[in-house]
């Protein structure tokens, strides 16, 4: 454990990131296996994706889990830890919770384990979780994972959602630790709008539907995505979300090294940098690579640039997210020095 999380008496509890992972499934699927070639040139020019990541057969959420959680440890240098917090909209099961299980696996014994729901927005809501778990002395250590295997849930035949999603999982272990410590998480700013919850959805399956008693078409087993209203949300909520959450760190936009961005849509990046008046070059992205990721990914891109050197210890960093529910969230880090991740 860093030396500076072990003695916190009378001090504010602050949830400090101590290591990062990240998991892609192997299979990697370009444009125009799923989509005709014209649509692929509008994927590629329009969304910025040419490929994603898709679960092999009989592979699961709590698969990918798994992985990325093993590597968040590994870059921790911790084995153990008081609560696992696993952000997902494809839970292997709707009952019980993916989280036991895959908290199990990971050898953590009898620990607190739960699935948390808030779509794209999904990890860092865990983060804020965890963060409050850190605060009120129930945890000193929490593992957030974020993994989605979406294209289980995409309906292949599709046009406006098939080439959109993929499927990875990532993850970050948070320690108690003081003000001011490297790696520490900022106020987090969160929200959400119901009234615009059928903006993106799964129709079936829920107690709503079953309770009706309704048939149900094929289609609607997928998710279903109304794309206009979700882009102008995206980027009203996610630049809102932005200016509050770097207000609340005490820093100016232009004091930000890396904004890590939800990777739904490049244009919607593109929109969010245009707003704040932000340098594109100063977001990174993967989305070209990876597709959406759902809950995934923002830790997915945390993990690709600081494997990269594109986050370097020292960096402010700035994480925005904006999913169904519709919910989106914020919060900013420095990132510390000593944090290696794993890919």
């Amino acid at each position: 454990m860093h030396p500076d999380l072990i003695d916190l008496t009378g001090v504010s509890r602050i949830a400090v990131l101590t290591g990062v992972g990240s998991w892609l499934p192997p299979t990697q699927v370009p444009n125009r296996a799923v989509v005709s070639e014209r649509l692929d040139t509008l994927v590629r020019e329009r969304i910025g994706i040419r490929s994603r990541h898709r679960v092999d057969p009989g592979m699961a959420t709590g698969d990918m889990a798994v992985e990325a959680g093993m590597r968040a440890l590994k870059s921790a240098g911790v084995e153990q830890v008081d609560a696992l917090v696993l952000a997902t909209t494809t839970p292997d099961r709707p009952v019980p919770a993916t989280a036991p299980d895959v908290a199990s696996r990971l050898g953590l014994g009898t620990v607190a384990a739960f699935d948390l729901g808030a779509g794209c927005s999904g990890f860092l809501y865990g983060c804020g979780v965890a963060t409050g778990l850190i605060a009120s002395g129930t945890a000193r250590r929490v593992l957030v994972i974020a993994a989605d295997s979406m294209t289980t849930i995409t309906n292949p035949k599709d046009p406006s959602t098939a080439p959109l999603f993929g499927d990875g999982a990532g993850a970050v272990v948070l320690e108690c630790g003081a003000p001011g410590t490297p790696g520490a998480l900022g106020p987090m700013v969160w929200g959400s709008d119901g009234e615009l919850g059928d903006a993106i959805v799964l129709p079936a399956g829920g107690s709503r539907q079953r309770s009706a008693g309704t048939e149900t078409a094929a289609s609607d087993h997928f998710v279903h995505m109304r794309g206009t209203d979700v882009f102008r949300h995206a980027v009203r909520r996610m630049s809102q979300a932005a200016r509050e959450a770097v207000r609340g760190a005490g820093w100016s936009l232009a004091e930000v090294d890396r904004f890590i961005a939800h990777q739904g849509n490049a244009a919607i990046t593109a929109a969010v940098a245009d707003t704040l008046r932000f340098p594109p070059d100063r977001m990174p992205s993967n989305i070209a690579s990876v597709g959406n990721t759902a809950a995934a990914s923002i830790p997915l891109l945390l993990a690709d640039a600081a494997a990269s050197g594109t986050v370097r210890g020292g960096d402010k960093v700035l994480l925005v997210a904006f999913g169904s529910g519709l919910t989106w969230a914020a919060t900013t880090l420095t990132w510390p020095t000593d944090c290696t991740a794993l890919l």
